[in-house]
């Protein structure tokens, strides 16, 4: 039933998917807004059977699926609410003057769509981060059709969640390619996506591995398009002196949590602990191993994220220097996580750049420096991730200056007294990072700021106001912002 789609299929949907993108380019904002908006409610329909099927695929319990799909369904609207708001089109307006000398021209720029985008389904969030995820989200809302290809490991819940959009798009009479949903287990399906002359951009969230490997091919194309790969991560987490003096046992029961939710399966799991050794961080390891021994072990997504688990896992702990602290009873089992706790010197970490690397699971290594310095040489070491975090009190941010100043080059969200785990679906949210967290830091996967990605800017100089995007107009009718003559306004341009 899900086997993979032939080559012939796949060029036969991205014909259909070009020539949806001439009309669908030209729908209007509130087009769709309503497009997402009905994609949404028929998510919602699917009631139970999404549930019931995302649980047996993915080990997630109903619990996390639930709140999976309400974030799904909210990111749905919410992306449909800025794009019918117009922001994200970033309207530039410089009013040309025919009398000035020289002649100034009238030039009016704006964001317009790329064209179909390639979406690949994320193994950990078969919902949010899937098939009608961010990426798929983002894209609808800045006028581009979407290929889906469908992730091995939960190919059931992609499928009826590919069946809700196909639903919504014969219910508001979208072009028939719009939407393209592909089967790929072979790595090669997923190399032909990306280099196929149809496709103008890619959405990857997954490992640095795969991710690093749709760059290149997309670069290697003889006209490369853009790939936004989210990618590996091990979210640093600092606990300074003071913060460490004063709240071990609430940092611990932070970190605890957040280390082993849902198995540590997140893009966003503090992998890394870094402190200076003193007192108070023993108190705070016997506290950590205590709260976490009460964590019960529980399967992880599928075999293949166990396996690698397990793999990288042991890569790490049997690394120079590296002292288990803390591991549950080795289970029976294989697709089981393993909670584990190491430590390391600072100097070791430094010297050893596997330690450096991700272990996508419930597993975190805390590095412990001899002093202020050595704490400072190991931020400096770090490579880009998508979060940092601070425990710190304002003493601590006072008179840790310098490692501020580091950590900010480090990542796209720095965190203070929090865990890195939990994306807000919000415009002020980033999650990006420098290299090789993300592909490009500049923009983000999460908000509606993401819409950006799946958009280039184009200039209109000296065109007639009725041959102008309605966006453009001298009178403004889709009611948006535009910065006009370098002021932000709303207000109709008067005939000069």
């Amino acid at each position: 039933m899900y086997q993979d789609h032939t080559t012939t299929e796949i060029d036969n949907f991205l014909t259909k998917s070009q020539v949806a993108f001439y009309q669908y380019k030209n729908s209007s904002l509130k087009e769709r807004a309503n497009f997402m908006r009905t994609i949404a409610l028929e998510i919602e329909a699917l009631g139970e059977e999404l549930i019931e099927t995302a649980a047996a695929e993915t080990h997630l319990s109903e619990k996390r699926l639930y709140a999976e799909r309400k974030r799904t369904i909210f990111q749905l609207n919410s992306y449909a609410n800025a794009a019918e708001r117009g922001d994200w089109l970033e309207v530039r307006i410089d009013i040309g003057s025919a009398s000035a000398t020289p002649p100034k021209p009238d030039l009016r720029k704006m964001l317009v769509p790329l064209g179909p985008v390639v979406v690949f389904g994320a193994s950990n969030f078969p919902f949010a981060y899937s098939t009608a995820g961010g990426d798929t989200a983002c894209a609808f809302a800045a006028g581009c059709p979407v290929i889906v290809k469908a992730h091995p490991a939960h190919v059931k819940t992609s499928t009826l969640v590919a069946k809700a959009i196909l639903s919504a798009v014969e219910k508001c009479k979208m072009p028939e390619g719009i939407f393209a949903h592909v089967y790929g287990a072979d790595f090669k399906i997923g190399t032909y996506l990306v280099k196929h002359e149809a496709v103008k951009a890619v959405g990857f969230t997954g490992s640095y591995g795969g991710g690093r490997a749709l760059f290149d091919l997309a670069n290697q194309r003889k006209t490369p398009i853009p790939v936004f790969a989210e990618m590996g991560s091990i979210n640093p987490v600092f606990l300074l002196p003071n913060k460490l003096e004063n709240d071990h046992q609430w940092i611990a029961e932070q970190m605890s949590r957040s280390i082993t939710q849902d198995m540590g399966q997140f893009c966003t799991n503090p992998g890394l602990i870094i402190a200076v050794k003193s007192d108070a961080l023993g108190l705070y390891i016997k506290q950590l191993v205590q709260n976490i021994e009460e964590v019960q072990p529980a399967r992880m997504l599928h075999k293949g994220i166990a396996k690698s688990f397990t793999e990288n896992r042991n890569k790490a702990i049997t690394q120079d220097d590296v002292e288990v602290i803390y591991e549950n009873e080795i289970q029976t089992d294989d697709e089981k996580g393993i909670v584990t706790i190491a430590t390391v010197s600072g100097k070791s970490f430094l010297n050893n750049h596997q330690l450096h690397e991700e272990v996508f699971g419930p597993f975190s290594l805390l590095v412990i420096c001899e002093d202020e310095k050595e704490l400072l040489t190991v931020a400096e070491s770090l490579e880009g991730q998508l979060t940092t975090t601070l425990m710190a009190t304002k003493s601590d941010i006072t008179h840790h200056s310098q490692l501020l100043n580091i950590l900010k080059e480090k990542c796209g969200r720095l965190v203070l007294n929090g865990v890195p785990t939990g994306v807000e679906v919000a415009l002020a949210m980033h999650h990006g990072g420098p290299f090789p967290s993300s592909t490009d830091s500049r923009f983000t996967a999460v908000g509606a700021d993401g819409i950006k990605r799946f958009a280039r800017p184009v200039s209109f100089q000296n065109w007639n106001d009725e041959f102008l995007p309605d966006e453009l107009k001298n009178e403004n009718p889709l009611n948006i912002w535009r910065t006009v003559n370098n002021e932000l306004t709303k207000n109709v341009i008067l005939e000069i």
